[in-house]
């Protein structure tokens, strides 16, 4: 497994991961009709315009395969403001999730936020997500629970942060 910076003929793999991810994590949590309704073009479309801001990573298997992607950016909401960083997304293929895959893209996208001069982050996770685990496992903390809507649904989202950035050395 290989974890690298995104290029934009990723896209298309990047949003393969993105539509098969969410129906395997969100079923049973998303409307499924939203779930169906999803398009790989349009998130294809979607990643070649985020691709070359540089904060995104990919992860990719023994045959060149994109199995999962993360991205970071500065914190987007303005309503945490001792949380300088925010984890986007981070998404694996339902077969790859628990090899390690999660926490090499964490180390990436950490270290991105370390070269951006941050010093804390935080994540917004669905709360019937199994991969909040991961979040409290590597020291995470809720923060807080905002509700979002999605496919007409309302949905309790929670907040997770770090007022330290997770140590490198911590997430192996």
């Amino acid at each position: 497994m290989k974890v690298r910076q995104a290029k934009l003929e990723d896209a298309k793999g990047i949003a393969t991961v993105h539509v098969d991810s969410w129906r395997s994590t969100y079923q049973g949590i998303v409307a499924q009709s939203y779930l169906d309704s999803l398009s790989y073009s349009a998130r294809e479309e979607l990643w070649h315009t985020v691709i070359p801001y540089g904060h995104v990573f990919v992860a990719e298997n023994e045959q060149g395969k994109i199995v999962g992607f993360a991205t970071a950016s500065k914190e987007r909401s303005g309503n945490y403001p001792d949380y300088q960083g925010e984890l986007n997304a981070i998404y694996i293929l339902a077969e790859y999730q628990g090899q390690g895959i999660g926490k090499a893209l964490m180390q990436h996208t950490v270290r991105y936020l370390q070269m951006q001069g941050f010093e804390s982050m935080l994540v917004l996770v669905l709360e019937d997500n199994p991969a909040t685990a991961f979040y409290k496992a590597i020291g995470g903390e809720k923060i807080d629970v905002v509700e979002i809507e999605i496919g007409g649904e309302r949905l309790q989202e929670a907040v997770y942060g770090w007022r330290t950035l997770p140590q490198i050395g911590d997430l192996e």
